[in-house]
């Protein structure tokens, strides 16, 4: 996560232009583009903690390296710091929709995020201009169903993991940016408005806890049990 001089956190929300950075897996750690320029982010990291705010939490993290730190600054034009979350710090789900103790790292409030294929085919058929799927950055994609199947489920599996659906997910400013130029625009949220409203917020996809299981996998078969 990076965080601003005050320690807070930063999205897209504000500065768009983090969108410009990719990840991608590499040898000994993730492999940080901009443009024309990479730099190498261990997996492995430590440092002293000290506090920072994301939403209305207050967790711990650490610098994860000055120089990256550094690299990220020059690039957004903004002072910033990389910062780690300690997999053994606690940072609870709102317990409203809580199925038994979870915890979320440095997300916004759920550690996953599901959304079908043919949701967002529906959504683009519905505008004229399609939008890819990375404008709303679900961890999980399924094929198959029907659209906006996965807001009826509640308990089901991917291979032999289970996991509980619990909140649909409302959608922000941040799936108007182009995640290629960091533009922003009108879309998704005027077509989704039309009829994915409910009071005065916008759903789509569905958050979900992990409620057994370690691993999933591209390919696995998705089976709701509820």
């Amino acid at each position: 996560m990076l965080v601003d001089e005050t320690n807070r956190f930063m999205t897209q929300r504000v500065s768009p232009s983090m969108a410009l950075f990719k990840v991608s897996w590499g040898a000994g750690g993730f492999s940080i583009h901009y443009k024309n320029e990479s730099l190498l982010l261990p997996f492995t990291v430590q440092g002293d903690l000290f506090p920072a705010v994301i939403w209305n939490d207050t967790v711990d993290v650490y610098e994860v390296d000055p120089v990256i730190s550094n690299w990220f600054t020059h690039y957004l034009g903004i002072t910033c710091k990389l910062v780690a979350f300690p997999e053994k710090n606690p940072r609870q789900i709102d317990p409203q929709y809580a199925v038994m103790p979870d915890d979320v790292s440095l997300a916004d409030a759920y550690p996953l995020l599901i959304i079908g294929q043919n949701s967002l085919n529906d959504l683009n058929s519905r505008m004229k201009e399609p939008l890819p799927m990375n404008r709303f950055r679900p961890n999980v994609v399924y094929t198959g169903g029907s659209p906006y199947e996965e807001d009826s489920w509640k308990d089901f599996r991917i291979g032999s993991s289970r996991f509980a659906a619990v909140k649909p997910c409302s959608r922000c400013v941040l799936t108007t940016v182009d995640q290629d130029t960091a533009e922003k625009g009108m879309e998704p949220l005027v077509t989704l408005a039309k009829y994915r409203r409910e009071g005065n917020k916008i759903y789509f996809g569905q958050n979900l806890v992990v409620l057994e299981g370690e691993r999933i996998a591209v390919g696995d078969e998705v089976k709701a049990d509820s």
